[in-house]
C-alpha cells in the first residue's frame, strides 16, 4: 500500500526530465509539469534523480496539528500580527524614498518580516492544510468571497482536505 506521492516544485525544475526516465509508471508529466497522483506508486525513484531538487515526497496521510495552549496561540498571533505591520511600513518605506540602498534595504526588511509573519501563523495552526483552522478559514472565505475568490478551487480544496486533529 502506497503511504506517499511525489509532488514537483515548478519554480525549481530545470527541465532535466530524469523522472521520466525513472519512472517505472509513467506518472510525471513534462508537458504541464504535474505528477499523476493516481498513477504514482510512492516509489521515490524521480526524487532521488531529480538534479535540480525539484521532486519532493509527500506523506498521502498527513500528520495531525500539534496542539498549542491558547496562550501561546494568542502569542504568536500577536506576533505575527506586528511583524505584517512591520512588512506594510517597510514596503511604505521602500515606495517613499529615492535612494536605492534604502530601497533595497526596506525590501529585504520587508521579505524577512513577511517570512516571519508566515512561520507564525504556520504555528499557530492556520497555514496546516489538515488542521481544523484551515478548514474553518476555506468555509469562511466562501461565505463571503472576494471578487476574485476561487470559489470553485475552494470548494475542491475543502472536499479534498481531511481534517485531522487529536
Amino acid at each position: 500500500m502506497r503511504t506517499q506521492h511525489a509532488v514537483r516544485n515548478i519554480r525549481l525544475c530545470t527541465k532535466d526530465c530524469l523522472c521520466l526516465y525513472v519512472c517505472p509508471v509513467g506518472a510525471s508529466d513534462t508537458e504541464n509539469g504535474q505528477i499523476d497522483w493516481e498513477k504514482c506508486t510512492g516509489c521515490g525513484a524521480c526524487a532521488v534523480s531529480c538534479p535540480s531538487g525539484a521532486i519532493s515526497m509527500m506523506p498521502d496521510v498527513l500528520p495531525a496539528q500539534q496542539k498549542k495552549t491558547e496562550a501561546v496561540i494568542h502569542s504568536l498571533t500577536a506576533l505575527a500580527d506586528s511583524k505584517m505591520k512591520e512588512e506594510a511600513a517597510a514596503l511604505k518605506t521602500a515606495a517613499d524614498t529615492s535612494d536605492q540602498n534604502e530601497k533595497k534595504l526596506a525590501a529585504a526588511l520587508a521579505r524577512s518580516n513577511r517570512i516571519m509573519a508566515e512561520d507564525l501563523i504556520r504555528e499557530a495552526g492556520y497555514m496546516l492544510p489538515q488542521s481544523a483552522n484551515a478548514h474553518e478559514l476555506l468555509v469562511s472565505m466562501l461565505d463571503d468571497p472576494a471578487g476574485d475568490f476561487p470559489v470553485k478551487t475552494a470548494e475542491e480544496l475543502i472536499e479534498m482536505l481531511k481534517v485531522n486533529e487529536q
